[in-house]
């Protein structure tokens, strides 16, 4: 059966105080291990200098050499009596030697703290002492295991070795301070084990907090996720913290404004347009807002602002900016063009009536009325649309779409008029992007108008072809504009303008929609200055490739 697998931050715990406890026990067992040694070096140097101490006495020389000097064994009650037993035994109880050992020449045991042991050899080998050198040892002999010093006596006033010294301590001797000495070592390493124990459980407490509690493969799969979402859409994706740092950002918001390296930079360092950042700047962390619409670099972006939410917290939000330019402007491409066919279903309607009227005429043979009415429709045009100098537009395109919108701008109770410089004298290859760019410019001086303080309110409306290109201007009898606010992006909800003109000319995405159309043709849509203040808002546009020049005659040739 297996086990179920610990939680990462489980395991990061476990793994902490694995490692503090090996830590601990090596460090314990390092310092116990060098206090054994420094014991052990400890008792030797003491044996020895107790030896050589013991050695150096005139009458353990004088006492040993005259047994060396006797060939016989001397007996173990002649010994236990004499005074080398004395001084042994005195040295053993200053020191808490375990043993002190007196020999003769021989290895012959002349001091001993066994009494047993008088007169017999000595257990371990005295050839290196005997032989004029200092031994220094661990070694087991008849009283257990010691530290022991071997050190050579001399005869008085000579250099010639006549015993050996031998001083011993016991390793339960040696080693009973160790106990003692481990005490303050044991409770810093159980306070250390503590400490590291204690700290390893708050940063994995800390760890699992800022993961959310989330496995690493969960992690993994997050990033991998985010990544592939980010760059699937077709949308502005911006993570943001609750303090406005970037947490995540897709292609394109880099693309579409040039935002270099954005994660971990605050929202205000990125570049992003000030319109975009005082918005979300101004909106509450927890405040949700849909669909605003705002005018970025001329594009028409709606901006999505969703506060993020886990366990009632609010861990940030995210801005979806959806580009919607081209939706627009196609819709009013649409517009224009569903108005342009109104005027020219009517305008064929009203042909077909008129054909029937000359067919009449000229069935019942009133041909000088047939010509007479033909006349006045070449005089006044097609159609009797209200618009003044409606005979100044011959082309059949803008004809029909001024026509519709003369109509529109009659039943607000404005005039609609074409100024003296109108001609277009060729055919247009693109009405949709013309009608588009004329109908936005035409509806907004309709509403400036409508809204300003001249009377009758009336617009003006110029067209001029030359060669493939065609200039626009229309001008109304408004308050005028503010240039420098116009082309600026629409009030957001809640918010005012300073100046009506602004309201009316600034509200709506037709003038940044216009000017775009005419700036991806080559050309571009202005505002001219009023500086007399005479005149309301005069607009003009530039549209290259729009026009289809006529072929030129042989005579124009030549």
């Amino acid at each position: 059966m297996l086990l179920p697998r610990l939680r990462f931050a489980t395991e990061v715990l476990l793994l902490q105080i694995t490692v503090v406890v090996a830590i601990v026990t090596v460090s314990t067992a390092v310092f116990v291990t060098a206090g054994l040694h420094r014991l052990e070096d400890e008792a030797k140097a003491t044996a020895l200098a107790v030896a050589q101490s013991l050695a150096e006495d005139v009458d353990v020389r004088a006492q040993v050499a005259t047994f060396s000097a006797d060939p016989g064994t001397p007996s173990a009650d002649d010994l236990l009596g004499g005074s080398l037993m004395e001084i042994a035994r005195a040295v053993e109880r200053r020191t808490g030697a375990l043993f002190v050992v007196i020999t003769d020449d021989h290895g012959i045991r002349l001091a001993h703290p066994n009494s047993s042991e008088l007169g017999q050899p000595v257990s371990t080998s005295p050839a290196a002492a005997l032989a004029g050198h200092e031994v220094v040892s661990w070694e087991s002999g008849t009283l257990g295991e010691s530290a022991r010093a071997k050190v050579p006596v001399y005869a008085p006033g000579s250099d010639v070795v006549v015993g050996e010294v031998s001083v011993g301590y016991a390793r339960a001797h040696v080693f009973d301070s160790i106990l003692n000495d481990s005490v303050p070592v044991i409770a810093a390493a159980l306070l250390a084990l503590a400490l590291g124990v204690g700290s390893a459980i708050l940063l994995t407490r800390r760890l699992r907090r800022l993961t959310l509690d989330l496995q690493p493969e969960e992690l993994v799969a997050l990033v991998h996720d985010q990544e592939a979402v980010l760059s699937g859409v077709d949308e502005g994706v911006i993570g943001l913290t609750g303090e406005g740092r970037v947490m995540a950002c897709n292609d394109f918001v880099t693309r579409h404004f040039g935002v270099a390296h954005p994660v971990g930079r605050d929202l205000a360092t990125l570049g992003l347009p000030g319109e975009l950042v005082r918005f979300i700047r101004h909106t509450p962390v927890t405040v949700r807002r849909d669909a605003e619409t705002l005018v970025l670099e001329q594009r028409v972006m709606f901006i999505d602002l969703r506060p993020v939410f886990r366990d009632g917290v609010c861990l940030g939000r995210v801005v979806i900016i959806r580009d919607r330019t081209d939706v627009e402007a196609l819709s009013r491409r649409l517009d224009a063009v569903a108005a342009m066919t109104t005027a020219l279903r009517a305008q064929r309607h009203e042909f077909a009536n008129r054909l029937h009227t000359i067919s009449g005429l000229i069935t019942i043979g009133k041909n000088a009325e047939a010509q007479s009415y033909l006349a006045g429709i070449l005089e006044h045009g097609p159609l009797r649309y209200p618009v003044g100098h409606a005979e100044r537009l011959t082309e059949p395109y803008l004809q029909a779409f001024v026509g519709a919108k003369g109509v529109e701008a009659a039943e607000k109770g404005v005039s609609l008029r074409c100024g003296p410089e109108t001609l277009v004298t060729d055919t247009l290859g693109d009405p949709e992007d013309v009608t588009a760019v004329l109908g936005n410019l035409i509806d907004n001086a309709v509403a400036a108008a409508v809204s300003g303080p001249r009377r009758p309110a009336w617009v003006e409306v110029e067209v001029m072809d030359a060669g493939a290109e065609l200039h626009l201007a229309v001008l109304d009898s408004g308050a005028g504009v503010s240039v420098g606010h116009i082309f600026e992006r629409p009030p957001a909800r809640g918010e005012t303008t300073e100046t009506v003109d602004d309201r009316v000319h600034g509200r709506g995405f037709g003038l940044p929609l216009s000017r775009d159309i005419a700036r991806r043709r080559g050309g571009d849509v202005w505002c001219v200055p009023d500086e007399s203040n005479t005149r309301g808002a005069l607009f003009c546009a530039r549209l290259p490739g729009v026009v289809i020049p006529a072929p030129c005659t042989p005579e124009e040739t030549r």
